[in-house]
């Protein structure tokens, strides 16, 4: 019997890494106070779930690490960015996040779309380093993998979903491909690109991308259920606030216990996936799974 995942120290380590190159590679010296405001977005906050799911994954594939450390950062930069551009009062119209007042509250909306616009430019800056360090098809393959989850056909698309539908009535199928494309689309990529920094083959390839699809949409239904279930101290943002902007969500259209199912069972499709990978260690990936349905905030 494989002895016990320890996921904490597994987790610490490799937070400490990703929070080491964040901060050396986020400017603070950018024009006009924008380094201030990009370092805000990013730094000291937050789950890190994105990076997590990079590195077990390019561990699981026995990846280049050095590029995996990159894609983690290159992927969180990309939800910073996302986060602050949501925030704005243009789009969710939200004063806190992990805990502080929303980037636009505290630099101005003007200083905040700024910032978000140089997270998404240095993230792509990040996959394509100087030096030889990275092949250039390791690079293209990263790129690639980041625009897709980032772009029309992933998260701003299922943003532009959400927006569309507030006040509408979805059916479960068309609430799954919003969730699908605004929150699942980057954490599936993540996945992939953890994969992309090793040679898994076509069959753990296709194994760990049905494993991204299920933890992306389970963090959406659990999101949705800790919106009504959680209070916005434990959240570090503001709590109800789906309900409060009649937007469809799992609750609403499932109800809080068969959401809460739903969940679980998207769990155990993420583990059944990583059991038909092939792949000799894929227990971190299994562990961050259960973490995405168990949490808290």
């Amino acid at each position: 019997m494989s002895p016990a995942f320890a996921l904490h120290p597994w987790m610490a380590e490799r937070l400490d890494r990703v929070e080491q190159a964040l901060s050396q590679w986020v400017p603070a010296d950018a024009p006009a106070g924008l380094g201030e405001a990009m370092r805000y977005a990013v730094l000291d906050g937050g789950k890190r779930l994105r990076p997590l799911l990079v590195l077990a994954a390019a561990e699981a594939v026995g990846g280049h690490g050095g590029a995996a450390l990159r894609a983690a950062c290159a992927v969180e930069l990309i939800h910073a960015y996302s986060l602050v551009h949501d925030d704005m009062p243009c789009m969710d119209d939200d004063v806190l996040r992990r805990g502080k007042p929303t980037v636009h509250v505290r630099f101005g909306e003007a200083a905040a779309l700024l910032a978000g616009d140089a997270l998404q430019a240095l993230a792509f800056e990040l996959l394509v380093p100087q030096d030889a360090s990275i092949a250039d098809a390791v690079q293209a393959r990263l790129c690639r993998l980041l625009a897709r989850a980032a772009g029309h056909d992933g998260m701003a698309g299922g943003q532009a979903i959400d927006l569309a539908s507030v006040g509408l009535a979805l059916d479960e199928q068309q609430l799954r491909t919003m969730h699908r494309l605004k929150t699942g689309a980057l954490l599936r990529g993540s996945v992939l690109m953890g994969a992309a920094c090793g040679e898994p083959g076509p069959a753990a390839t296709a194994a760990l991308g049905r494993y991204g699809d299920a933890i992306g949409l389970a963090f959406q239904v659990v999101d949705d259920v800790l919106d009504v279930t959680a209070d916005s101290a434990t959240l570090g943002k503001t709590a109800g606030k789906d309900a409060e902007q009649d937007k469809p969500t799992y609750v609403s259209l499932m109800g809080l216990e068969r959401a809460r199912a739903h969940a679980a069972d998207l769990r155990d499709e993420a583990l059944s996936a990583l059991a038909a990978s092939g792949l000799a260690d894929t227990r971190a990936l299994a562990a961050l799974a259960r973490m995405v349905v168990d949490r808290d905030n």
